[in-house]
């Protein structure tokens, strides 16, 4: 595809994401997913980090065999991993797994022991942006778990958008729910979730980085307690 081919079909994925953002700002999830699949068909996929199997899920019962990408860093919980392969396992969904592009050993070697620790941003861009940049390559749309509710941050989330950085649609159909919500179709459909989360951790990512929270704090405070970053830059 020639350069301006490509910016004309950017042009055109940008202008259809704008408007399905506006008309499908009332629509329930699962039609919104059907839009998705409808729209892009193989050019869509679902990324999950494993908290929980609920946008996978839904994902499937509107595309079933939806490709569904996980970020391995290299640094995830034990727990993770095994939801991960209980996904795979037991959803009719299609588990593509990414790695960066170098080991943790490499990335000490080349970089110092606990990156994430010294440089939590560049960590973050090693073992997630970079290797979901590389991933989406084959998709015109993504869809992710993003909710309104989580944290300021995302208190504006559109459930679908331009992602001008990545040159893609990319589709939040949770993004109005509540964690009651979450909870209720999770109970209503026997969804697989992260065991993690019944043990005091709200919002799920590498290890090093996350703890539990605490009673009163919002979601996402138990990821890189005690700085100021809030996003692993896959959101922005």
């Amino acid at each position: 595809m020639t350069t301006a081919q490509e910016t004309r079909k950017a042009e055109q994925l940008k202008a259809l994401a704008e408007q399905a953002g506006r008309d499908l700002e009332e629509a329930s999830a699962l039609e919104i997913l059907r839009w998705a699949a409808e729209t892009f068909g193989k050019r869509f996929c679902v990324t999950s980090s494993m908290e929980d199997a609920v946008v996978a899920h839904l994902a499937s019962r509107a595309m079933p065999g939806v490709d569904v990408v996980f970020l391995d860093t290299g640094y995830h919980f034990e727990e993770t991993i095994g939801t991960r392969d209980a996904v795979e396992a037991v959803m009719d969904v299609n588990v593509i797994t990414l790695t960066p592009d170098r080991t943790v050993a490499e990335q000490d070697a080349e970089y110092g022991p606990k990156l994430h620790d010294r440089d939590p941003d560049l960590c973050c861009f090693l073992r997630k942006v970079k290797p979901l940049e590389r991933g989406l390559g084959n998709y015109d749309a993504w869809a992710t778990g993003l909710r309104r509710d989580e944290s300021p941050s995302r208190a504006n989330t559109p459930v679908v958008a331009w992602d001008d950085k990545r040159q893609k649609v990319k589709i939040s159909p949770i993004a109005r729910w509540t964690q009651d919500d979450v909870d209720a179709y999770v109970a209503e459909h026997g969804v697989l979730t992260n065991p993690l989360l019944m043990d005091g951790y709200a919002s799920i990512g590498c290890a090093p980085c996350t703890r539990r929270v605490l009673a009163g704090e919002d979601a996402r405070a138990g990821r890189w307690a005690g700085r100021a970053k809030t996003e692993c830059g896959l959101h922005g």
